[in-house]
């Protein structure tokens, strides 16, 4: 059995998945203001890529671009990168959020430092929070309706499947102090192997 490591300054890579709104970015916040830590996520070069072009950054455009590269270039095109990124990055603490594919795992799960965690949140909570951040042009006049069906495109419909493979699951369906409360309990427990 090997002894836990006790050294400070190991590395730490962790990946988020979740639905939409799920608290991925919530807990990537809690985790770089704690941590010291970097994040990277996959829709950051996509929104790139729109910005780049002038073209608005909505829920649709981002998986339209998300599509064409994977159908150009291979659906691990993504993945790719962002494993590049981690690996060329010299942070001891590093967190990639918006992992919604099995490919998107691949190469991260190369990586011995690499852990995976699963946010969960129930629908109805996933959808009042999106309206409240507006984090794409779209999300304010968002319906319910429309909530539903963006939870049935492709990349959405694979979260789930790719959930079941985490390390560790976080219920993030009470207060942000509950949620905290488990992702610190899931650092320690990573930190102790």
């Amino acid at each position: 059995m090997e002894a836990p490591n006790t050294d400070n300054n190991m590395k730490i890579i962790i990946g988020l998945v979740g639905e939409i709104s799920a608290g991925k970015t919530t807990v990537t916040d809690y985790l770089k203001k704690n941590n010291n830590a970097i994040s990277f996520r996959f829709s950051d070069m996509l929104r790139d890529v729109l910005d780049r072009m002038y073209i608005e950054t909505n829920r649709k455009n981002l998986q339209g671009i998300s599509t064409i590269l994977r159908q150009e270039f291979g659906d691990d095109t993504m993945s790719r990168v962002i494993a590049e990124d981690v690996k060329n990055s010299t942070e001891d603490f590093i967190i990639v959020e918006g992992i919604r594919r099995p490919t998107d795992i691949t190469y991260l799960k190369e990586l011995p430092e690499f852990k995976f965690i699963a946010v969960n949140t129930n629908e109805k909570l996933r959808y009042e929070r999106l309206i409240e951040r507006s984090e794409n042009a779209d999300d304010k006049t968002k319906t319910w309706e429309q909530f539903q069906e963006d939870g049935k495109q492709e990349a959405e419909g694979k979260v789930k499947e790719i959930a079941d493979q985490a390390d560790f699951t976080l219920d993030n369906n009470g207060t942000l102090e509950e949620t905290y409360k488990q992702v610190d309990i899931i650092i320690e427990k990573i930190k102790s192997v």
